[in-house]
């Protein structure tokens, strides 16, 4: 195999199965030399070293690394792998985690710091430990892998608030990063999966689409997911030097296409005058006029 991005050392986080398995074998297909992983071998459907073994078996190089990389010496463990087996690392697609979904007034501590530990914290400890190694060399690319649900979701805010958490961590890492050749961006899929189809997360598109947090057309999207090999040229493609001036964004991947979020600018303001306080009277006039121009509520009280 050789490519766009022969003899780069890459490690995908949660590529057992599904997306992570998806990306880990394009990267490979490229000319990557990869490092697999999930928390434990033996998992039914495949695991890091089947994923490995495809890698080797179509000429590709690979090793596994089981551990759970919410842990933070795991985390550490799993790039000195990478640096120990092929001699560097230049590529992290954090791709990790685990959701537990409920309504809020319904979670458990346990159930939030799942959800926050193995998508946020998983993401800022294989890039901890990625970073002096690539600020050295002067290139690296982290990708990170967000959801829609960073905008708002219905049923598990835990999971909602460590994806909107990645977009933050995705855009001050880009910042700090940047100057030293490595650049990190985020992405967020849609693909069919074993996570993405469940019983548990099916309810909870429907919920969103019953609350009107989504249209129709992305409903149906979530519910009919194109296939997880979908995603990958996109991911690798932000992994390649062609690709080396995006930083800090954050993307959509729904085959067959691809968006671009937004950069969060302030849209309205309003201002007083002569350094004195709003009062509270003013303020219910004018935000309603004026910040608020157009807005419509996304949960409305209900009778």
């Amino acid at each position: 195999m050789a490519g766009k991005l022969k003899g780069k050392v890459a490690i995908v986080t949660g590529s057992g199965q599904g997306i992570g398995k998806a990306v880990a074998k394009r990267l490979a297909a490229e000319g990557a030399m990869v490092v697999t992983n999930n928390r434990k071998a033996g998992t039914q459907g495949g695991d890091a070293a089947t994923v490995a073994d495809e890698i080797k078996a179509a000429g590709g190089e690979a090793v596994p690394f089981f551990g759970s990389v919410s842990d933070f010496h795991e985390a550490q463990k799993a790039i000195q792998t990478a640096v120990n087996t092929f001699g560097r690392i230049d590529i992290v697609v954090n791709n990790a985690g685990s959701d537990a979904p409920k309504m809020v007034w319904n979670m458990t501590e346990e159930d939030w710091d799942l959800s926050v530990d193995s998508f946020l914290k998983s993401s800022f400890n294989c890039i901890r430990h990625a970073a002096p190694l690539m600020r050295e060399q002067k290139w690296g690319r982290i990708i990170n892998t967000t959801s829609t649900a960073w905008l708002g979701t219905v049923g598990h805010c835990n999971y909602g608030a460590a994806k909107a958490g990645i977009v933050g961590l995705t855009r001050a890492v880009a910042r700090e990063m940047g100057r030293s050749g490595v650049t990190c961006n985020a992405y967020a899929p849609t693909a069919g999966t074993r996570f993405t189809l469940s019983a548990d997360i099916k309810a909870g598109f429907q919920k969103r689409f019953d609350s009107g947090l989504i249209t129709k057309e992305r409903f149906e999207e979530l519910m009919h997911p194109p296939e997880a090999e979908t995603l990958a040229p996109f991911v690798v493609y932000l992994c390649t030097n062609e690709a080396g001036n995006i930083n800090g964004q954050v993307f959509d991947v729904t085959y067959p296409n691809i968006s671009i979020y937004s950069e969060p600018v302030k849209t309205k303001t309003i201002t007083q005058e002569n350094g004195k306080l709003f009062t509270v009277d003013e303020l219910i006039e004018l935000v309603p006029k004026v910040l608020l121009e157009g807005y419509k509520n996304p949960a409305p009280p209900q009778a």
